[in-house]
C-alpha cells in the first residue's frame, strides 16, 4: 500500500462553480461555494440506477465517514439519466436505502452538470479549501490515489492529524467490483434512443404497441422482446401479461434497470438461464427459482454466476402488464 507524498503538487483545474441550479437539497440546507470555503470538498455526480456509480459508492461513503471529522465535505450531485430519476422522492428513497448521509444537490435540470462541464456518471471533482478544483476522476477506479488527494487537501487546510492509511473497502451485492477479466457484454439500452443489437424479427416499432417474438437463436450480446410492448425513447413498457425480454450475455453479473407501472403496483417476474432456474447463480433480487418482484424504480441484480463465468441466454418474463425496462448492465 502506498501513500502520496504530502509535498506533491496538484494542478489548479478551475474554481468550484455555482450550485444555485439545484432543484432541491437532501440531507442539507442549500450549499454555496462561499459557504464551503475553508473546507475541502469532494463533489460526485451520480444517478441512482447507474451501476458504475454504485460500485464507487462504498469508497465515497467510507471517505465521508472517515474524514468528515477532519473537515471534509462530500457533496453528491444527483443528475438523472432517465425520466423516472427526476422524481425527488425516488432520489430520497434511493439515498436512504443506500445509506447516503452526506449532502445531495438534486440537479434535475442539469444546471450544475453544465456549470462543471461534466459528461460522466460517476465523476468526482476534488476541491481545496480555497474553492479551487485540484483533481478529477471520471468513472470507476483510482480509489487509493483519490483518497491520497483527499488527505493532501485536508493537510493543506490545516489538518495536522489526518490518518494517512487508506480505507479498506469490500463492496457487496450490486456494489461489488466488476469481474473485469470475464466481462464481455456491454451496457445495453432498451429504449430506442440508444438501443443496439435488437434481434426480434422485423425490428422495433417506435412509440406504439407492437407484438414481438424471440428469434430462433440469439448470438452473444444480442437481445429481443416477446409479447406486446411499446418501445419508447428510454424504455420498453409491457402492455399485456406474459411479456419476455431475452439477452445472450457473458459476464458474472447481469442487472436490469426496471420500474413498476405508474400506479406503483408491484410486478412479479421469473428469470431463467438457458431455459432453467438460475439456482445458485441467482442475483440479489431473485431467488433460486428465479422469482422476484419489481417494487420501485431501480437497478435489479438478477444473475450472479458463482462458479465459472460462461456465456448464457437470459430470459425474464412478467406474468402481469405494466413493467418498464430501461437498460441491461453487467459486472
Amino acid at each position: 500500500m502506498t501513500n502520496m507524498p504530502i509535498t506533491i503538487e496538484l494542478p489548479i483545474e478551475g474554481k468550484l462553480p455555482s450550485l444555485a441550479g439545484a432543484t432541491g437539497w437532501l440531507n442539507s440546507e442549500p450549499l454555496t461555494p462561499e459557504s464551503l470555503r475553508g473546507r475541502p470538498v469532494v463533489v460526485q455526480f451520480w444517478t441512482f440506477t447507474c451501476i458504475n456509480w454504485l460500485r464507487t459508492l462504498p469508497y465515497v461513503r467510507s471517505w465521508f465517514e472517515k474524514y468528515r471529522g477532519d473537515g471534509l465535505v462530500v457533496l453528491g450531485v444527483h443528475t438523472p439519466e432517465f425520466e423516472v430519476e427526476h422524481d425527488v422522492e425516488n432520489v430520497r428513497r434511493a439515498a436512504e436505502e443506500m445509506r447516503i448521509d452526506y449532502p445531495i444537490a438534486v440537479d434535475s435540470d442539469y444546471r450544475i452538470w453544465s456549470a462543471f462541464g461534466n459528461e460522466y456518471w460517476p465523476a468526482q471533482y476534488f476541491v481545496d479549501a480555497d474553492g479551487q478544483i485540484r483533481h478529477h476522476q471520471f468513472g470507476e477506479g483510482e480509489y487509493e490515489y483519490s483518497e491520497n488527494v483527499v488527505q493532501l487537501l485536508l493537510a493543506a487546510a490545516g489538518g495536522d492529524h489526518v490518518d494517512r492509511e487508506v480505507v479498506s473497502v469490500e463492496g457487496r451485492g450490486i456494489e461489488a467490483p466488476a469481474d473485469w477479466d470475464d466481462l464481455r457484454s456491454p451496457e445495453t439500452y432498451i429504449g430506442y434512443l440508444r438501443a443496439t443489437n435488437f434481434s426480434s424479427p422485423g425490428g422495433a416499432s417506435h412509440d406504439r404497441a407492437h407484438d414481438y417474438a424471440l428469434p430462433d437463436a440469439l448470438h452473444l450480446n444480442r437481445w429481443a422482446l416477446a409479447g406486446n410492448w411499446t418501445v419508447g425513447r428510454q424504455a420498453a413498457v409491457l402492455n399485456a401479461p406474459g411479456g419476455t425480454i431475452a439477452h445472450r450475455f457473458h459476464a458474472r453479473d447481469l442487472h436490469l434497470v426496471m420500474a413498476p407501472a405508474p400506479d406503483g403496483r408491484p410486478l412479479r417476474f421469473q428469470v431463467v438461464l438457458d431455459g432453467a432456474p438460475p439456482r445458485a447463480d441467482h442475483g440479489d433480487d431473485t431467488d433460486e427459482r428465479g422469482e422476484g418482484t419489481v417494487t420501485e424504480p431501480r437497478l435489479y441484480q438478477l444473475i450472479r454466476q458463482r462458479s465459472r463465468v460462461a456465456e448464457h441466454t437470459f430470459e425474464i418474463t412478467f406474468p402481469d402488464a405494466g413493467a418498464h425496462a430501461y437498460v441491461f448492465t453487467f459486472g
